[in-house]
């Protein structure tokens, strides 16, 4: 099993899109809240640049999250000294839970594990009665991936580029084999949507007058148009 420590360091410093990526990661767990409500307990697998703990924390009674690299658990706990829940340092594949949560989120994270189904497989008996696990991955075929593909500045909608080499990534989802994922584990879609409907490269769209309105935007429009955003939203339960 892979060293998580080995990639870490990219989670160490402000991201490379931090613009999209802040956008992103305080929307969707919003977008959770508003079906979701609070509850007792929810589990966060992976905690990259610890933008979500804040929001999904706030949800909750008991908050957890599990991460496979001590030394990103040591950078946040050393600029979040506010955070009372609890920090596990562990893999996907072997942690274990003494009590279930009600809900698991599986946020940007099944595009970093070696089995995407045996990950979700397993933490199917830690969901509580009518728990849910709600997965957000980055979408292959999403609007600006297509024109990519279209220009011949990618040869395969599917490749992996230099920065998601350097984040660990192991593929790339599109909706279709998300769904496949999900049926493999066991589990029904119960909820889908789309995040951030990109339709110009980020240089181009700050140019705009705006920018932040038409920001807002790109990722309200984009819930209801899934196969053509950066990222996929879905929640499952039991099948």
């Amino acid at each position: 099993m892979e060293n998580l420590d080995d990639v870490a360091s990219k989670y160490l410093q402000p991201p490379s899109v931090e613009i999209e990526n802040d956008l992103i990661m305080r929307w969707y767990p919003e977008r959770i809240f508003e079906r979701a409500g609070h509850v007792k307990r929810l589990l966060e697998l992976g905690l990259g640049h610890g933008y979500t703990v804040p929001l999904f924390s706030k949800m909750c009674d008991q908050h957890v999250v599990v991460e496979g690299s001590q030394k990103v658990i040591d950078n946040f706990q050393a600029k979040n000294l506010w955070y009372t829940g609890s920090l596990e340092a562990g893999y996907f594949e072997t942690y274990a839970p003494t009590d279930p949560f009600d809900l698991i989120v599986m946020g940007f994270v099944l595009e970093h594990v070696d089995d995407p189904v045996s990950i979700l497989s397993r933490y199917k008996k830690f969901l509580a009665p009518n728990g849910r696990i709600w997965i957000a991955v980055p979408n292959a075929k999403s609007l600006n991936r297509r024109l990519g593909l279209e220009m011949g500045m990618i040869e395969d909608i599917y490749d992996l580029n230099e920065t998601d080499l350097m984040l660990g990534h192991q593929r790339n989802f599109c909706r279709d084999t998300l769904r496949s994922a999900i049926k493999a584990a066991g589990y029904k879609v119960t909820h889908e949507e789309g995040l951030y409907l990109k339709p110009l490269p980020l240089g181009v769209l700050k140019t705009l007058d705006n920018f932040e309105e038409n920001m807002q935007a790109m990722m309200a429009v984009g819930v209801d148009f899934p196969d053509l955003c950066v990222g996929l939203l879905v929640e499952v339960s039991h099948d």
